[in-house]
């Protein structure tokens, strides 16, 4: 088991972001957190099995029709 902490820059806040990761965490059976910060960034916190939470990183990488992912750093 893994677990990451994850922040995303770009166009991620008002674009029903959260809500999309949210998702995307039930589908790939990994917990977690997500949430705006101050920044304008969002900050999401997962753990799981090491290839669903690759899978799940990449999926939200790519982000939302809405969102624009800029930046996408991880730390384990």
């Amino acid at each position: 088991m893994k677990r990451y902490e994850i922040e995303v820059s770009g166009r991620v806040q008002g674009v029903g972001f959260r809500s999309f990761v949210d998702r995307e965490s039930l589908n790939w059976d990994v917990t977690g957190k997500v949430k705006n910060i101050d920044n304008g960034n969002v900050l999401i916190y997962v753990q799981g099995e090491v290839n669903q939470v690759c899978s799940f990183m990449k999926i939200i990488e790519k982000g939302n029709r809405f969102s624009k992912v800029e930046n996408f750093t991880t730390k384990e």
